[in-house]
């Protein structure tokens, strides 16, 4: 068990709203994040059938059952429940009295915003952050390692090898998830289109060529995408539209929340496989620009202040992260040894910006940090 960066912010709002929603991929903690932050409540899972039966057929029956102080996990599986959760707990004017969780967000979100506006606090739970492996000592040996393995905590606190997790979740998730989600009636090409996603981790989204590749519509990458990014397998990058006179590249990027997901449908088995793999740099890219998100919904913040900056002359900014009136900008490299080149990017966009280098940063493979006058050089 791990002690999660969210814990503090789920235990504050609980006492500001008397709901706290806590949403995120399929066994990313959320059910043992409620339990930890809240061990006198009693749990209910909607996903026993017994239970769900129950909240369907009787909600006020469940609610008498369940009155206060419960943690309700999957609670997607019987929207209608919320409508009678919500009178209910209005009736009673207490914060802090039900924990709602679930995997489905979509759904989930659907719900809350129909049945629990401005009475959830609402929070994302993503796969274990490189902040919260470091303070468990579980920090893999190696960057390759770190991209192949991932960061479910179920890896980590079973011992399992990614050869035999990834497989078995992408199946639970093609099958549950996505048939809950959307009517898909070839899920073979559905698994094809994740895998062709997986090969553009970390790359400008050209919607067209993975239509034609995957021999869909461009619609059906539009509803895909939407299912995959709602049930937390995808995230798209938004590019930063300020223009500095020149013209810039206004398609999002697209990365997977957890590499090892990635690497697991690119059918990469081992670190040799990785640390010679084409697609090592994005990978790498892939693993900071999702741990900035993870740190950003582990504060609680539900829009992540996080974009990158390209132009059509291919200068490029990996990522850019605003904290309040300060604009940080970031190279992402994979390589073990630096490069002056490393710097390009980050000077022409500061040139532009007027940004000084205090704000210029660069990630790479390395083992050392270095104190340079040009930007801050820090390893992973």
């Amino acid at each position: 068990m791990f002690e999660r960066a969210i814990k503090d912010k789920a235990i504050e709002l609980s006492g500001k709203y008397p709901f706290v929603v806590i949403t995120g991929p399929r066994q990313s903690g959320k059910t043992t994040l409620a339990r930890c932050a809240f061990p006198d409540y009693r749990k209910v899972s909607l996903e026993d059938l017994d239970n769900r039966d129950f909240a369907q057929q009787d909600p006020r029956g469940f609610i008498a059952t369940y009155p206060d102080r419960t943690i309700i996990d999957e609670v997607q599986r019987v929207p209608s429940l919320l409508s009678y959760l919500q009178t209910h707990c209005d009736n009673a004017g207490k914060d802090g009295m039900y924990i709602l969780t679930g995997s489905q967000n979509l759904q989930l979100m659907q719900a809350v915003d129909q049945s629990l506006a401005g009475r959830a606090g609402l929070l994302h739970l993503l796969p274990l952050s490189r902040k919260e492996m470091r303070n468990s000592g579980i920090v893999p040996s190696s960057i390759d390692l770190s991209i192949l393995q991932g960061c479910y905590p179920r890896l980590y606190d079973r011992s399992i090898a990614p050869a035999d997790y990834y497989p078995n979740y992408i199946k639970t998730y093609v099958e549950r998830d996505v048939r809950n989600l959307k009517d898909i009636g070839d899920l073979s090409k559905f698994v094809r289109f994740l895998k062709l996603c997986a090969a553009r981790t970390a790359q400008l989204l050209n919607k067209t060529t993975l239509a034609n590749d995957c021999g869909i519509s461009v619609p059906t990458v539009d509803s895909w995408l939407s299912l995959l990014e709602s049930s937390y397998i995808v995230f798209l990058l938004k590019p930063d539209f300020r223009n500095y006179s020149k013209r810039l590249v206004k398609t999002p990027k697209l990365y997977f929340h957890d590499t090892g997901l990635a690497c697991s449908l690119l059918e990469i088995k081992d670190e040799i496989q990785m640390s010679t793999h084409y697609l090592r740099g994005n990978l790498f890219e892939n693993l900071v620009v999702s741990d900035f998100l993870k740190d950003e919904f582990n504060r609680g913040v539900q829009d992540p202040p996080v974009t990158f900056w390209r132009d059509s002359s291919g200068h490029e900014v990996d990522l850019l992260y605003r904290n309040g009136q300060m604009e940080y900008a970031y190279e992402i490299k994979s390589a073990r040894t630096f490069n002056d080149s490393f710097l390009d990017g980050l000077k022409y966009w500061s040139g532009l910006s007027g940004a000084d280098a205090s704000c210029l940063h660069v990630i790479y493979g390395g083992d050392t940090p270095m104190s340079r006058s040009e930007a801050h050089v820090e390893t992973f």
